[in-house]
Protein backbone atom coordinates (compact mmCIF):
# COMPACT_ATOMS: atom_id res chain seq x y z
CA UNK A 1 0.00 0.00 0.00
CA UNK A 2 1.16 3.55 -0.75
CA UNK A 3 1.31 4.65 2.89
CA UNK A 4 4.14 2.17 3.52
CA UNK A 5 6.35 3.56 0.76
CA UNK A 6 7.64 6.62 2.65
CA UNK A 7 9.80 6.96 5.75
CA UNK A 8 7.62 9.89 6.79
CA UNK A 9 4.62 7.66 7.54
CA UNK A 10 6.23 6.14 10.63
CA UNK A 11 3.91 6.12 13.64
CA UNK A 12 5.48 7.97 16.56
CA UNK A 13 4.31 7.07 20.03
CA UNK A 14 4.66 9.68 22.74
CA UNK A 15 5.25 8.09 26.12
CA UNK A 16 7.08 9.22 29.25
CA UNK A 17 10.79 9.70 28.58
CA UNK A 18 12.93 6.64 29.21
CA UNK A 19 15.98 7.53 31.30
CA UNK A 20 17.82 4.25 30.69
CA UNK A 21 19.11 1.52 32.95
CA UNK A 22 20.74 2.46 36.27
CA UNK A 23 24.41 3.47 36.14
CA UNK A 24 26.95 2.01 38.56
CA UNK A 25 28.13 4.19 41.39
CA UNK A 26 31.28 6.12 40.59
CA UNK A 27 30.29 6.74 36.96
CA UNK A 28 29.51 10.24 35.76
CA UNK A 29 25.74 10.60 35.57
CA UNK A 30 23.48 11.50 32.68
CA UNK A 31 22.92 15.18 32.07
CA UNK A 32 20.15 17.18 30.44
CA UNK A 33 16.37 16.90 30.32
CA UNK A 34 15.07 14.63 27.53
CA UNK A 35 13.09 16.23 24.71
CA UNK A 36 11.15 14.82 21.77
CA UNK A 37 11.65 15.74 18.12
CA UNK A 38 9.27 14.66 15.38
CA UNK A 39 11.96 15.16 12.74
CA UNK A 40 14.36 12.94 14.70
CA UNK A 41 11.57 10.38 14.96
CA UNK A 42 11.37 10.11 11.17
CA UNK A 43 14.88 8.72 11.07
CA UNK A 44 15.42 7.18 14.51
CA UNK A 45 14.24 7.54 18.07
CA UNK A 46 12.22 10.68 18.71
CA UNK A 47 13.66 11.07 22.22
CA UNK A 48 16.81 13.16 22.48
CA UNK A 49 18.68 13.00 25.78
CA UNK A 50 19.62 12.75 28.50
CA UNK A 51 23.26 12.81 27.41
CA UNK A 52 25.75 10.37 28.86
CA UNK A 53 29.48 10.39 28.13
CA UNK A 54 31.16 8.97 31.22
CA UNK A 55 34.78 9.63 32.17
CA UNK A 56 36.36 8.12 29.05
CA UNK A 57 33.79 9.76 26.81
CA UNK A 58 34.52 13.18 28.28
CA UNK A 59 38.29 12.71 27.92
CA UNK A 60 37.84 11.44 24.36
CA UNK A 61 35.78 14.50 23.39
CA UNK A 62 38.32 16.83 25.02
CA UNK A 63 41.22 15.21 23.13
CA UNK A 64 39.24 15.36 19.89
CA UNK A 65 38.46 19.04 20.40
CA UNK A 66 42.14 19.79 21.04
CA UNK A 67 43.07 18.09 17.74
CA UNK A 68 40.27 19.95 15.95
CA UNK A 69 41.45 23.23 17.45
CA UNK A 70 45.08 22.66 16.42
CA UNK A 71 44.09 21.83 12.85
CA UNK A 72 41.57 24.67 12.62
CA UNK A 73 43.88 27.36 13.95
CA UNK A 74 46.68 26.26 11.61
CA UNK A 75 44.32 26.49 8.64
CA UNK A 76 43.09 29.86 9.90
CA UNK A 77 46.68 31.15 10.15
CA UNK A 78 47.34 30.11 6.53
CA UNK A 79 44.83 32.75 5.32
CA UNK A 80 46.23 35.45 7.64
CA UNK A 81 43.29 35.06 10.06
CA UNK A 82 40.74 36.24 7.51
CA UNK A 83 37.32 34.66 8.16
CA UNK A 84 36.18 35.30 4.58
CA UNK A 85 39.26 33.69 3.05
CA UNK A 86 39.04 30.83 5.56
CA UNK A 87 35.54 29.97 4.37
CA UNK A 88 36.41 30.52 0.70
CA UNK A 89 39.58 28.39 0.75
CA UNK A 90 38.59 25.85 3.40
CA UNK A 91 38.47 22.89 0.99
CA UNK A 92 42.00 23.66 -0.23
CA UNK A 93 43.66 24.32 3.12
CA UNK A 94 45.67 21.58 4.83
CA UNK A 95 48.01 20.82 7.70
CA UNK A 96 50.93 18.96 6.15
CA UNK A 97 53.11 16.31 7.84
CA UNK A 98 56.85 16.91 8.38
CA UNK A 99 59.19 16.77 5.41
CA UNK A 100 61.24 13.66 4.61
CA UNK A 101 64.38 15.25 6.05
CA UNK A 102 62.99 14.83 9.58
CA UNK A 103 62.37 11.09 9.33
CA UNK A 104 60.61 9.94 12.50
CA UNK A 105 62.02 12.71 14.68
CA UNK A 106 60.03 15.57 16.22
CA UNK A 107 60.25 18.57 13.86
CA UNK A 108 59.82 22.29 14.63
CA UNK A 109 56.18 23.25 15.22
CA UNK A 110 55.74 25.15 11.95
CA UNK A 111 57.45 22.44 9.90
CA UNK A 112 55.27 19.52 10.86
CA UNK A 113 55.24 19.68 14.65
CA UNK A 114 51.64 20.88 14.72
CA UNK A 115 50.66 17.97 12.46
CA UNK A 116 52.36 15.52 14.82
CA UNK A 117 50.64 17.03 17.85
CA UNK A 118 47.21 17.03 16.19
CA UNK A 119 47.70 13.41 15.16
CA UNK A 120 48.62 12.46 18.73
CA UNK A 121 45.50 14.01 20.25
CA UNK A 122 43.24 12.67 17.50
CA UNK A 123 44.64 9.14 17.94
CA UNK A 124 44.12 9.34 21.71
CA UNK A 125 40.56 10.52 21.11
CA UNK A 126 39.54 7.63 18.84
CA UNK A 127 41.26 5.05 21.06
CA UNK A 128 39.51 6.39 24.17
CA UNK A 129 36.18 6.30 22.31
CA UNK A 130 36.82 2.65 21.49
CA UNK A 131 37.46 1.91 25.17
CA UNK A 132 34.32 3.80 26.15
CA UNK A 133 32.25 1.84 23.62
CA UNK A 134 33.72 -1.45 24.80
CA UNK A 135 33.13 -0.70 28.49
CA UNK A 136 29.57 0.53 27.95
CA UNK A 137 28.70 -2.67 26.07
CA UNK A 138 30.15 -4.85 28.83
CA UNK A 139 28.38 -2.88 31.57
CA UNK A 140 25.04 -3.27 29.77
CA UNK A 141 25.58 -7.00 29.26
CA UNK A 142 25.80 -6.59 25.47
CA UNK A 143 28.15 -8.06 22.91
CA UNK A 144 31.12 -5.89 21.94
CA UNK A 145 30.49 -5.97 18.18
CA UNK A 146 30.18 -2.19 17.84
CA UNK A 147 33.46 -1.60 19.66
CA UNK A 148 35.34 -4.00 17.38
CA UNK A 149 33.73 -2.47 14.30
CA UNK A 150 35.06 0.88 15.52
CA UNK A 151 38.46 -0.75 16.07
CA UNK A 152 38.54 -1.89 12.44
CA UNK A 153 38.17 1.74 11.35
CA UNK A 154 40.92 2.75 13.80
CA UNK A 155 43.14 0.06 12.24
CA UNK A 156 42.89 1.72 8.80
CA UNK A 157 43.38 5.15 10.39
CA UNK A 158 46.58 3.98 12.12
CA UNK A 159 47.84 2.17 9.01
CA UNK A 160 47.72 5.39 7.00
CA UNK A 161 48.93 7.82 9.64
CA UNK A 162 51.21 5.84 11.94
CA UNK A 163 52.08 2.18 11.20
CA UNK A 164 53.07 2.58 7.53
CA UNK A 165 55.04 5.85 8.09
CA UNK A 166 56.99 4.09 10.86
CA UNK A 167 57.65 1.13 8.54
CA UNK A 168 58.78 3.54 5.81
CA UNK A 169 60.96 5.51 8.21
CA UNK A 170 59.37 8.96 7.97
CA UNK A 171 56.28 10.94 8.99
CA UNK A 172 56.30 12.45 5.49
CA UNK A 173 54.70 9.23 4.22
CA UNK A 174 51.54 10.06 6.15
CA UNK A 175 48.45 11.89 4.98
CA UNK A 176 47.86 15.61 5.61
CA UNK A 177 44.86 16.98 7.50
CA UNK A 178 42.50 18.75 5.13
CA UNK A 179 39.84 17.94 2.54
CA UNK A 180 41.44 18.40 -0.89
CA UNK A 181 45.01 17.87 0.45
CA UNK A 182 43.82 14.47 1.71
CA UNK A 183 42.35 13.64 -1.71
CA UNK A 184 45.48 14.90 -3.46
CA UNK A 185 47.60 12.65 -1.24
CA UNK A 186 45.43 9.67 -2.15
CA UNK A 187 45.76 10.33 -5.89
CA UNK A 188 49.52 10.91 -5.65
CA UNK A 189 49.91 7.78 -3.51
CA UNK A 190 48.18 5.69 -6.17
CA UNK A 191 50.21 7.16 -9.06
CA UNK A 192 53.49 6.81 -7.16
CA UNK A 193 52.99 3.09 -6.60
CA UNK A 194 51.70 2.08 -10.02
CA UNK A 195 47.94 2.50 -9.57
CA UNK A 196 46.40 1.27 -6.34
CA UNK A 197 43.53 -0.33 -8.27
CA UNK A 198 45.83 -3.27 -9.04
CA UNK A 199 46.40 -3.86 -5.33
CA UNK A 200 44.40 -7.05 -4.58
CA UNK A 201 43.62 -5.93 -1.03
CA UNK A 202 42.27 -2.67 -2.40
CA UNK A 203 40.05 -4.76 -4.67
CA UNK A 204 38.80 -6.73 -1.66
CA UNK A 205 38.18 -3.54 0.27
CA UNK A 206 36.06 -2.09 -2.54
CA UNK A 207 34.17 -5.37 -2.91
CA UNK A 208 33.36 -5.40 0.82
CA UNK A 209 32.46 -1.68 0.69
CA UNK A 210 29.96 -2.11 -2.15
CA UNK A 211 28.81 -5.43 -0.72
CA UNK A 212 28.10 -4.00 2.74
CA UNK A 213 26.22 -1.05 1.24
CA UNK A 214 24.12 -3.46 -0.83
CA UNK A 215 23.50 -5.82 2.09
CA UNK A 216 22.45 -3.00 4.43
CA UNK A 217 20.14 -1.52 1.80
CA UNK A 218 18.61 -4.92 1.03
CA UNK A 219 18.16 -5.73 4.71
CA UNK A 220 16.70 -2.31 5.52
CA UNK A 221 14.31 -2.59 2.60
CA UNK A 222 13.25 -6.10 3.59
CA UNK A 223 12.50 -5.15 7.20
CA UNK A 224 10.62 -2.00 6.18
CA UNK A 225 8.55 -4.07 3.77
CA UNK A 226 7.45 -6.44 6.55
CA UNK A 227 7.14 -3.73 9.23
CA UNK A 228 3.33 -3.96 8.89
CA UNK A 229 3.66 -7.51 10.23
CA UNK A 230 5.94 -6.55 13.10
CA UNK A 231 9.22 -7.11 11.27
CA UNK A 232 10.78 -4.09 12.96
CA UNK A 233 10.63 -6.06 16.23
CA UNK A 234 13.43 -8.29 15.03
CA UNK A 235 14.44 -9.72 18.41
CA UNK A 236 10.91 -11.00 18.96
CA UNK A 237 10.92 -12.48 15.46
CA UNK A 238 14.17 -14.32 16.26
CA UNK A 239 12.86 -15.94 19.44
CA UNK A 240 9.25 -16.35 18.29
CA UNK A 241 9.34 -16.62 14.52
CA UNK A 242 6.26 -14.95 13.10
CA UNK A 243 4.75 -14.05 9.76
CA UNK A 244 7.17 -11.14 9.23
CA UNK A 245 10.25 -13.38 9.55
CA UNK A 246 8.63 -16.08 7.40
CA UNK A 247 7.77 -13.64 4.62
CA UNK A 248 11.19 -11.96 4.77
CA UNK A 249 13.03 -15.31 4.64
CA UNK A 250 10.85 -16.52 1.78
CA UNK A 251 11.44 -13.28 -0.12
CA UNK A 252 15.20 -13.64 0.26
CA UNK A 253 15.19 -17.25 -0.89
CA UNK A 254 13.13 -16.32 -3.93
CA UNK A 255 14.99 -13.15 -4.93
CA UNK A 256 18.53 -13.43 -3.53
CA UNK A 257 19.00 -17.18 -3.88
CA UNK A 258 20.12 -17.95 -0.32
CA UNK A 259 18.64 -18.04 3.16
CA UNK A 260 18.90 -15.17 5.62
CA UNK A 261 17.42 -14.99 9.10
CA UNK A 262 16.76 -12.01 11.33
CA UNK A 263 20.15 -12.67 12.94
CA UNK A 264 22.32 -13.98 10.11
CA UNK A 265 21.82 -10.96 7.85
CA UNK A 266 23.32 -8.77 10.58
CA UNK A 267 26.36 -11.03 10.78
CA UNK A 268 26.76 -10.87 7.00
CA UNK A 269 26.52 -7.07 7.00
CA UNK A 270 28.81 -6.69 10.05
CA UNK A 271 31.57 -8.81 8.52
CA UNK A 272 31.31 -7.11 5.12
CA UNK A 273 31.53 -3.67 6.74
CA UNK A 274 34.37 -4.58 9.14
CA UNK A 275 36.44 -6.22 6.41
CA UNK A 276 36.32 -3.04 4.31
CA UNK A 277 38.85 -1.08 6.43
CA UNK A 278 40.78 -4.21 7.47
CA UNK A 279 41.59 -5.26 3.89
CA UNK A 280 42.15 -1.63 2.93
CA UNK A 281 44.64 -1.21 5.76
CA UNK A 282 46.53 -4.36 4.72
CA UNK A 283 46.75 -3.02 1.18
CA UNK A 284 48.15 0.28 2.47
CA UNK A 285 50.76 -1.50 4.61
CA UNK A 286 52.00 -3.56 1.63
CA UNK A 287 52.37 -0.51 -0.60
CA UNK A 288 55.93 0.78 -0.69
CA UNK A 289 57.08 -1.73 1.90
CA UNK A 290 56.63 -4.97 -0.07
CA UNK A 291 55.45 -3.81 -3.51
CA UNK A 292 56.76 -0.67 -5.22
CA UNK A 293 54.61 -0.83 -8.36
CA UNK A 294 51.24 -2.57 -8.34
CA UNK A 295 50.83 -2.49 -12.12
CA UNK A 296 54.13 -4.29 -12.67
CA UNK A 297 53.23 -6.68 -9.83
CA UNK A 298 49.94 -7.37 -11.59
CA UNK A 299 51.69 -8.05 -14.89
CA UNK A 300 54.14 -10.41 -13.21
CA UNK A 301 51.36 -12.43 -11.57
CA UNK A 302 48.98 -12.54 -14.53
CA UNK A 303 46.53 -10.05 -13.06
CA UNK A 304 47.11 -7.42 -15.74
CA UNK A 305 47.41 -8.14 -19.48
CA UNK A 306 50.65 -6.61 -20.79
CA UNK A 307 50.42 -3.68 -23.15
CA UNK A 308 51.29 -4.50 -26.79
CA UNK A 309 54.91 -3.71 -27.69
CA UNK A 310 54.65 -0.60 -29.86
CA UNK A 311 57.51 1.50 -28.57
CA UNK A 312 60.88 0.45 -27.15
CA UNK A 313 60.62 -0.91 -23.61
CA UNK A 314 61.11 1.51 -20.73
CA UNK A 315 62.73 0.41 -17.48
CA UNK A 316 60.66 1.07 -14.39
CA UNK A 317 62.46 3.90 -12.53
CA UNK A 318 61.92 2.22 -9.16
CA UNK A 319 63.94 -0.78 -10.32
CA UNK A 320 66.83 1.36 -11.50
CA UNK A 321 67.00 2.95 -8.05
CA UNK A 322 67.15 -0.34 -6.19
CA UNK A 323 63.41 -0.79 -5.65
CA UNK A 324 61.56 -4.11 -5.56
CA UNK A 325 58.46 -5.47 -7.22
Amino acid sequence: MAEYQSIFTRVQVRAPAHLGVPIDEGELGRIGKPIFSRIAGWFGDAQIGPIYLGFYGVVSVVFGLVAFEIIGLNLFAQVNWSPIEFVRQLFWLGLEPPGPEYGLSIPPMNEGGWWLMAGFFLTCSVLLWFWRTYRRAKELGMGTHVAWAWASAIFLFLCIGFIRPVMMGGWSESVPFGIFPHLDWTAAFSVRYGNLYYNPFHMLSIAFLYGSALLFAMHGGTILSVARYGGDREVEQITHRGTAAERAALFWRWTMGFNATMESIHRWAWWFAVLTPITGGIGILLTGTVVDNWFIWGEKHGLVPPYPVVFPSVTDPTLSSGGIQ
